[in-house]
């Protein structure tokens, strides 16, 4: 998940139990689905703007990870020891910013399935055009997928706004490179920290892009109390502690049980936005989360058995 580190080699982690893996995942699943319900509460129940959202996010979650990262000896955590790189921050800012200005108009459990299948799509895609093949039952899982997709996004009463949409499947696209990106890194935590450290800067200047431009940007710069606690929660605790958790489990899973896990993260927040924010599943969601949903796991499956 996070991009390239070029700093030099550290120590193997440590393999957690069985049962201890298995509670780590959870709550790194649960973490996961927690951002999206934050920042739809924070969207429509307080005054903070997307744009301001996205600065205290991605600040905040830059000064978790680099606690964690210091506390738990990786101390390579930031842009000046060579942690991260900017194209990583960049995949991770436009990830955040497209994310938060989404779900100015997405319920919570229509964004998050949209989400995660865009992202899965862009790893998908760019391993097709490195000259990765599927075989039948990984093309037919990718057929499932799409086709729920495009149920979802299908002009009706149910559909989504086609703004809120195209800006979460950008999102999802986003975090798709990043992930790529990622892949070769060997201090995931320090590279982390850093992609979070030097996106704040970033950040900073979409807030003051929103400040200047007003309504262009979701009506201007501007927060409130609860606005900025649910921010910080979903940076620190949600991404930041999240992804630690996660980065923790991960040496007891096999590649394609940690792709494999990964299917609940929409289903949660779908279950939760139901409680949080009075949401309703339609049967047009549910459908299109079992083709989805689905469709992934066969492209999943698909690639264990020919490993």
């Amino acid at each position: 998940m996070p991009t390239n580190d070029k700093a030099g080699p550290v120590a193997a982690p440590a393999v957690p139990s069985t049962g201890r893996a298995a509670l780590l995942t959870l709550l790194a699943m649960l973490a996961f689905a927690a951002n999206s319900i934050l920042c739809r509460l924070a969207l429509t129940q307080t005054a903070i703007d997307p744009a301001g959202f996205t600065l205290v996010r991605i600040a905040a979650g830059a000064a978790s990870l680099w606690l964690i990262a210091r506390a738990t000896g990786h101390a390579k955590a930031g842009p000046g020891a060579g942690a991260g790189s900017w194209r990583g921050a960049a995949a991770l800012l436009a990830y955040a910013a497209a994310f938060s200005f989404a779900y100015l108009t997405m319920t919570a459990g229509t964004g998050a399935l949209l989400l995660f299948g865009a992202v899965q799509a862009t790893m998908i895609l760019v391993g097709l055009s490195r000259g990765e093949r599927l075989v039948p039952l990984q093309w037919g899982g990718l057929a499932l997928a799409l086709g729920g997709l495009a149920l979802l996004l299908a002009p009706g009463l149910s559909a989504p706004d086609p703004l809120g949409a195209l800006l979460m499947a950008a999102a999802g696209a986003a975090w798709g490179v990043y992930s790529l990106l990622g892949r070769a890194s060997r201090d995931p935590i320090a590279t982390t920290a850093g992609n979070f450290l030097r996106a704040t800067p970033m950040a900073a200047v979409l807030a003051l892009l929103a400040a200047w431009a007003g309504p262009v940007f979701g009506g201007g710069l501007r927060w409130d109390q609860g606005g900025l606690v649910y921010a910080v929660l979903s940076g620190a605790l949600a991404s930041g502690v999240g992804y630690s958790i996660w980065y923790a489990a991960l040496p007891a899973l096999t590649a394609a049980r940690a792709a494999s896990v990964q299917l609940s993260v929409p289903v949660i927040t779908g279950l939760a936005a139901v409680l949080a924010l009075g949401e309703r599943i339609t049967p047009i969601l549910a459908i299109s989360s079992l083709a989805v949903l689905g469709g992934i796991a066969l492209v999943i499956v698909g690639k264990t058995r020919r490993a």
